[in-house]
This record gives C-alpha cells, structure tokens and sequence, in this order.
C-alpha cells in the first residue's frame, strides 16, 4: 500500500502529488474553501526535503502565511537527501527553519523518529489559530536498515525477498 508515491486508494490521502511540490499549493486551496464554508478541518501536507526545490512550495509557503491558514500543517521529511544526491549538494535550503518562519509560518523542529515529539508537534500546530505550521521532522533515511542507512541510492529502491527478510530481522 504505501510505494513510492501514495495513491487515493489509500485511507486519509486525498490528493497525489509526488514529488512535483503541487501538495502545499492544493492543500492551500482545501483549507481555504473549509474557511470559507464555516468548515473547521484540517489539511495536512508531507513532504521530502527535496521536493523543497521546486518554486511552487515557497509560492504556496507565501501564500499560506499571507492567508494566515491555520488550518494547514506542512511536515517537511528533512533527511537530506533526495534521489540524486544530499539534498543540499543539489540545492541549498539551510536555514530551512527561517525561510518558513519569514513567511508567516509557526516552524517546529522535532526528531521525526521520536513518536512523542511527533504527537506533541501535531497538537501543537492544531491550537495554533493564528497562522500555519510547519514541521520540520529531522529523520535518517533508511534509519534502522543498515544496508539501506543515509544513502541516496536507496531512494527508489525495491526490496528483493532476501532484502526484506533482511530489513525485518533488523527492525526487530
């Protein structure tokens, strides 16, 4: 169920976006009509550090603060790496937390890997009423898979049988 690039088949995702930076910008406009139609739901966004090189994010980061859609809560994947190299070998985006800060966001900075901060982080973003957030989740690509680990390589891989039986050994 959940490949490459979540599909609308799947429970909870309503929109499939990829990697093209589109998320933000269609989730702007869903919690915009919830606004408008006396709606109080939320939108939620998740996406790869790299994908944080396409113009359309910060259009939409923009736009969102501008609006001050509270309603919306972007997570940002930070492993730093994408599919072709580290992410800032390709494209710089430190200071990640002060560009969104600079656009009218509520940015938190959290261990992606630390169920308790992600709890915590999501709880935190919807008690904000004044603007959106953004979450920024440091994790390890690959984290806990020592074959898979950190490295860009592994970004579209497919497991082989032995490869999985392998990864679950070590999950365990």
């Amino acid at each position: 169920m959940l490949q490459g690039h979540p599909v609308t088949r799947i429970p909870g995702v309503d929109v499939s976006t990829g990697s093209l930076g589109q998320g933000l910008s269609i989730a702007n406009g869903i919690a915009l009509a919830g606004r408008l139609d006396g709606k109080r739901y939320r939108v939620y966004v998740l996406m790869g550090d790299g994908e944080c090189d396409e113009g359309q994010v910060w259009e939409a980061a923009m736009t969102a603060g501008h609006l001050g859609l509270s309603n919306v809560t972007a997570v940002i994947d930070r492993n730093g790496v994408q599919s072709d190299d580290a992410t800032e070998k390709i494209k710089r985006k430190e200071p990640l937390d002060r560009k969104w800060r600079s656009f009218g966001w509520q940015v938190l900075e959290i261990d992606g890997h630390n169920f308790a901060q992600i709890r915590h982080s999501f709880d935190l973003a919807e008690s904000t009423t004044d603007r959106p957030t953004v979450i920024i989740a440091r994790t390890v690509k690959g984290k806990g898979l020592s074959f898979l680990e950190g490295d860009a390589n592994s970004h579209n891989v497919t497991l082989t049988e032995e490869d999985l039986e392998w990864a679950l050994d070590e999950l365990r």
